[in-house]
């Protein structure tokens, strides 16, 4: 099934793409990233940040960084734990709207849900909107890189691990060090695969 591109260049106003990632993971916080491209700027192909290599993500980073507006919100993995993740995934999404500072625009969301708390903005879901709309393509490798980045530094202070590797998801290796050595201050203790070993 192929799908349909959203015209989101035909919306009214600036329009700004939002993302996160690591809902599913094991370990660390949870990331969003809001862009916003300038329908009259060059941008890139973006697409879904799960179908690049990571040198591919790294590049188009480097590039919408320089060229486009970005915004970076994350929510904490005590927040993870106290909220639950889909809201720290809202959170993390309307931290990194906020950053923008770009009142009265229209926000593209990836997903089925809009983001709470956020007065002044118009917002459209669109499931599978990274495939759907460059700007929501270009917050999830932001966020991906962004979050990535994180979990490479955190392995260097929790070693046993293999963050630099996984970046904190379900993988076999990942759940045998949770066994083998018990959860660290940065595994999500209500998830299961964690909980079980506290």
């Amino acid at each position: 099934m192929t799908l349909e591109k959203y015209q989101w260049k035909k919306l009214k106003g600036p329009v700004i793409g939002v993302d996160e990632v690591g809902r599913g993971c094991l370990a660390g916080s949870v990331y969003a990233a809001a862009v916003y491209i300038d329908p009259a700027e060059v941008y890139l192909p973006y697409t879904d940040s799960k179908k690049l290599s990571e040198k591919k993500r790294k590049e188009f980073t480097d590039y919408i960084l320089e060229h486009h507006r970005v915004g970076i919100g994350f929510a904490s993995v005590d927040e993870i734990y106290e909220l639950n993740i889909l809201k720290a995934s809202l959170l993390a999404m309307q931290r990194a709207v906020l950053s923008l500072q770009m009142p009265k625009s229209t926000i593209l969301v990836d997903g089925k849900f809009t983001i709470p708390g956020l007065m002044g903005y118009e917002q459209i879901p669109l499931i599978k909107g990274d495939f759907r709309a460059e700007p929501i393509a270009a917050a999830s490798i932001v966020a991906k890189v962004t979050r990535d980045e994180e979990l490479k530094d955190l392995a260097q202070v929790y070693p046993h691990y293999g963050f630099e590797k996984h970046k904190g998801y379900g993988t076999q290796i990942h759940k045998k060090a949770i066994q083998d050595f018990g959860p660290c201050p940065i595994h999500r203790k209500s998830f299961a695969g964690v909980k079980e070993f506290l």
